[in-house]
């Protein structure tokens, strides 16, 4: 499993492709290598995963019960916009402009590795984002994983 960090500050050219940076490069596996998919994120970011990472994925999502309209919804909207992506000759990625229109991308964009995944943001949107983080970073911390583990 490929595990991303890192956060890298990039320009979209002028036909909307990026060149991912080398730094990303390194951390992918052989195998996930040449094939990425693109979608929609929360908070108004991209979400790029190496495509063996987005098939785990979608195989977790066809295992919601498609009879429970609640799933079908959240399957529709979670999946609308995904779009397979492959490096051009000069290892650039050509992003479709209806996603960047949703992120808010237009020229500059900061890429974060996220665990499996990388997030692409506005470099507007992402510092604000920064910006808003939460007074007591702590007490978040314990509501999310203050029960996860036995130290």
């Amino acid at each position: 499993m490929t595990q991303f960090i890192g956060e890298f500050s990039l320009k979209l050219d002028a036909k909307s492709r990026i060149s991912l940076p080398a730094g990303l490069l390194r951390q992918l596996s052989a195998e996930a290598a040449g094939k990425w998919v693109i979608n929609r994120g929360f908070e108004s970011c991209l979400v790029l995963y190496p495509s063996l990472e987005w098939d785990s994925m979608v195989h977790e999502l066809g295992q919601l019960n498609p009879y429970v309209r609640e799933n079908r919804e959240f399957l529709r909207y979670f999946l609308r916009g995904a779009t397979a992506l492959e490096p051009d000759s000069a290892n650039r990625l050509l992003l479709p402009k209806s996603l960047l229109q949703y992120a808010g991308i237009d020229k500059d964009l900061v890429l974060f590795g996220h665990l499996n995944r990388i997030e692409l943001w506005s470099e507007q949107a992402y510092h604000k984002m920064l910006d808003q983080e939460p007074q007591d970073f702590s007490a978040l911390a314990e509501r999310v994983m203050g029960g996860q583990w036995n130290v």
